[in-house]
């Protein structure tokens, strides 16, 4: 995590007003509320297990067992029923 300095972002006003609070510690100041993104959104991780769900429902739709989907796709039994019962 890089360090800024206070003084080179806050208004005066609102430096002195923290000053009076917390004098030259170190403050983390966390994101808004909805802003943090989910596992695997900012490298993509999600939309491919998505996209792998998506293609197990497919084949299993279309007559595929749960033990032939385990052994293509590399994943347990259960797994694989989670991921067919799953919405």
């Amino acid at each position: 995590m890089k360090y800024i300095n206070a003084d080179e972002i806050f208004p005066s006003e609102l430096l002195e007003e923290i000053q009076k609070y917390v004098h030259g510690k170190t403050i983390y100041i966390p994101k808004a509320k909805g802003s943090r993104k989910k596992w695997g959104e900012k490298n993509g991780n999600r939309a491919l297990l998505q996209q792998r769900n998506d293609q197990i429902r497919e084949q299993y739709a279309v007559g595929a067992s749960i033990g032939e989907l385990a052994a293509r796709f590399y994943l347990s039994y259960e797994s694989i029923r989670k991921i067919i019962y799953s919405k």
